[in-house]
Parts: C-alpha cells; sequence; structure tokens
C-alpha cells in the first residue's frame, strides 16, 4: 500500500504539474498582433498606436503591425475589424469620431460599436481648446463673451471637420456659456489654423495638443481648456470651469477587439496594454509627443465609455446633423 501510495501521489504530482504548463501555454499570447488604425500615418491616433504597439512587442514578445487603413473618417478600418474571424489577432485603435458620433450622424456606417467590438483598454486622453486668432484679440471666456454680445455678426467658430469632435464640443459650449456658436467646418486642423492666423475666421476649436504649439508661440491664444484640471504642459491656461463653465469633456484612444475574439485573449491582451501604460518609460514616450498617457483596466475602460456616451450622444442628436 505505501509503494502504491508513494506512485499515486507521483502521478497525481505529473499531472498537476502537467495541467500547470498546458495552462500557462494556454495563456502565453501567440502573434503576430496587429493594430489598425483609421487615418493616414504621422496623426495623433496614429503616434499613440505606435507608442502602445512598440511597448506590447516587448511585453508580449511577439511582433506587432501597426496597420493605417484610412478612409472615410476611420469607418473603413472599424469596418474591417468588425469582420475579422475567432483566429484573427487584431485589435483597432478607435476614437469618439469612429464610436460615439459615426453611429449617430452616418445612416449606415455597417457596424455597432455596442455589439461587433469590445473595449480592450484605453491608451491615452485628450482634452479641447478655444482658441482666439488675432481677429478677436480677447484674453479670457468672460472677454470672449463680451467680445461676441459687441459683434453678433462675427459669432463664428471654426473647427476642423464638420461633424467631427470639436464641432460636437464648439456646440456643447454655446448651450453651457450662454454663447451664440455658429460652426464653420474646415478640411483639417491646418486650413483651421491658416485662417485663424489670417483673420478670416476669430475663434477655433480644437484639440489641445493640436494647437499647443501655436499658442506658445504667441500666434494664437488658447483662452481656456475643457480638461479636469489644468495641464502640465501650459499651466497658465485656465480650465473653462475655472472661468466660469461648468464643462468638462476630453477624447481618448482606447484599443477594441472584435467580438469574435476569444474572451481569454481579449483579458490577456488588456492586462498586458494597462501594464505597458503603467510603465513610467512609456508614459514618457507619450507625454514628449505632448499626449496625456492613461493607464485603465478592462473594466474602467467600459466604465469610462459608458459615462462618455451618455455626455455625449444627447448632444449629437440634439445637433440634427446628419450625413
Amino acid at each position: 500500500m505505501k509503494t502504491f501510495g508513494k506512485w499515486a501521489w507521483r502521478a497525481l504530482l505529473t499531472g498537476a504539474l502537467v495541467a500547470t504548463g498546458v495552462a500557462a501555454q494556454a495563456q502565453k499570447f501567440e502573434g503576430p498582433l496587429k493594430i489598425v488604425v483609421g487615418y493616414a500615418p504621422g496623426g495623433a491616433t496614429d503616434r499613440a498606436a505606435r507608442l502602445v504597439g512598440q511597448a506590447l512587442e516587448t511585453k508580449l514578445g511577439v511582433s506587432v503591425i501597426v496597420e493605417n487603413k484610412p478612409g472615410a473618417g476611420g469607418r473603413l478600418a472599424a469596418q474591417q475589424v468588425k469582420a475579422a474571424g475567432m483566429g484573427d489577432n487584431v485589435l483597432i485603435l478607435g476614437n469618439p469620431a469612429v464610436f460615439t458620433v459615426a453611429p449617430l450622424v452616418f445612416k449606415d456606417v455597417s457596424y455597432d460599436p455596442d455589439t461587433d467590438f469590445v473595449p480592450v483598454s484605453q491608451v491615452n486622453a485628450y482634452t479641447f481648446a478655444v482658441v482666439a486668432g488675432p481677429a478677436a484679440p480677447v484674453q479670457t471666456v468672460a472677454e470672449l463673451e463680451q467680445w461676441l454680445k459687441a459683434h453678433p455678426d462675427k459669432a463664428f467658430f471654426g473647427v476642423p471637420a464638420t461633424g467631427s469632435l470639436p464641432h460636437f464640443f464648439a456646440l456643447m459650449l454655446g448651450d453651457r456659456a450662454s454663447i451664440k456658436t455658429d460652426v464653420v467646418g474646415y478640411k483639417g486642423s491646418a486650413p483651421l489654423a491658416t485662417e485663424l492666423l489670417g483673420g478670416q475666421i476669430p475663434f477655433g476649436v480644437d484639440t489641445f495638443d493640436t494647437v499647443l504649439p501655436l499658442h506658445q508661440t504667441g500666434k494664437l491664444k488658447i483662452i481656456a481648456m475643457s480638461g479636469k484640471t489644468r495641464s502640465p504642459l501650459a499651466k497658465d491656461i485656465p480650465t473653462l470651469k475655472e472661468s466660469g463653465v461648468d464643462l468638462v469633456a476630453e477624447g481618448w484612444n482606447a484599443l477594441f477587439a472584435p467580438k469574435s475574439m476569444p474572451p481569454a485573449r481579449i483579458k490577456a491582451l488588456a492586462s498586458a496594454v494597462h501594464g505597458v501604460m503603467s510603465d513610467p518609460a512609456v508614459r514618457k514616450h507619450f507625454e514628449d509627443a505632448n499626449m496625456e498617457p492613461v493607464a485603465s483596466t478592462q473594466e474602467q475602460t467600459e466604465a469610462m465609455l459608458k459615462a462618455y456616451n451618455a455626455q455625449w450622444r444627447p448632444v449629437v442628436k440634439r445637433s440634427g446633423y446628419q450625413q
């Protein structure tokens, strides 16, 4: 009996070790991994994807490929990732334009952000800036309100694109501050900046990181920014809340998996992304690129998206904007 017991315990121990090894092997992520970006190389979303991709290569020990699929404001990329099979290691780095705004303003985007995708992890956040050009020499939100009352025929706010998040932020700002806002859409941030600098339009709304260099050189004036707190990149710029407007608004970039991806693989990726975004070196790379890094668990990302959509979807619907 003693001999039998000894061998029985050895067999059980061996079986446990084998099972543990199999489980560990099953949990090991098999690459390569593809991150799809719905915009051309060089933009903020593309830069964020490449930074997190490089960090994930080291973390996971696999190749990470960033694939740019521009077109239709990022919707083509979403359609591509939605169609991925269960065995495809593919994610999309998405933003509110694709996952919050587009399904409400376009008649058929061919995807549903709530049912066709699973949030993995937020990667970074960004805020908005209210900018004055030389044609409207104001320094504060209070002065902005006074100027608009004195010049009602010039109450125009330029945004980088019609139907973009800055467009709806400008509408939201008008509601909260009781400011008349006639929104003019441009084909990108560069044409908007050119018109602001030339005095063709007095005010603009764009992402904070985009207009900050022009503010720092004194060419344009950021009156206020939309974050919860002042930016460490420019502590002289007040928030809207500090300026008397009860409004906090942010944008984000987050990784999403297609619904077809197995839940265990999604969780493994979420854990890996949270790990790299908690790394001080990775965070420094984001900050050097004027981007605010975010380390977020899958649960925290899901909660953020729920709150975000509750804030923004009513604004988009109320605008009546459709394409």
